[in-house]
């Protein structure tokens, strides 16, 4: 292939963002949140609210079905599921302002114990997709006038995970409620520097 052409070729990220997907920060959270409140978006809300809880990776969140939140009508303050990826299982808290939406989406969609937490509006699918949900992701984020390309259904995933890691610098804890068997795992995920991990280093005797 002559040498030319292949100096000329672009590479394939040129202009584009790559690599992880940027979490939100708390004034995102809440512009998205009273939008959604604003706009009376039940079910919306309550996806967003219950992906910064769980902490999941989108393909376990939308395949979530009512007995695995909760007893009845009633939402459990804590759930576990097993992780499609590594098939062991993971441990995450529901906030009572979650509860609140997720009961409430609950009753307006007479959902049963089960079905799927957020069933898909189309045809021949049971359950929201996780192609669905990143439209969905995108569309929150842009409404709020942030870069959609910098952010997706793993912002959710991370969102609270990165704010626990800044305000506790607990590595472990984060690593369980991410479910990750490795702590370096958690420590690519969160996007450690090396001079934050030097300084908690220098801040530790032993």
């Amino acid at each position: 292939m002559n040498r030319s052409t292949n100096a000329a070729r672009e590479p394939w990220n040129k202009g584009k963002l790559v690599g992880q997907k940027t979490p939100l920060r708390l004034k995102d959270i809440w512009a998205i949140r009273v939008r959604l409140q604003l706009a009376g978006k039940i079910r919306d809300l309550a996806l967003f609210e219950l992906a910064i809880d769980s902490k999941l990776r989108a393909c376990d969140l939308v395949k979530l079905q009512i007995r695995d939140v909760a007893h009845g009508d009633r939402v459990s303050t804590r759930a576990i599921v097993t992780q499609q990826k590594t098939m062991r299982p993971v441990q995450f808290e529901i906030t009572e302002q979650t509860r609140t939406v997720l009961e409430e989406w609950m009753q307006l969609a007479h959902l049963r114990n089960d079905d799927y937490l957020f069933p898909s509006r189309l045809n021949g699918s049971c359950h929201l997709s996780t192609r669905q949900y990143a439209r969905i992701v995108k569309s929150w984020v842009t409404a709020i006038g942030l870069e959609p390309s910098a952010y997706g259904t793993h912002t959710l995933r991370r969102t609270k995970a990165t704010l626990i890691y800044r305000r506790t610098k607990n590595l472990r804890a984060v690593q369980l409620l991410l479910g990750h068997t490795k702590l370096e795992s958690t420590v690519r995920y969160l996007g450690i520097e090396v001079d934050d991990a030097l300084t908690m280093a220098e801040q530790t005797e032993v």
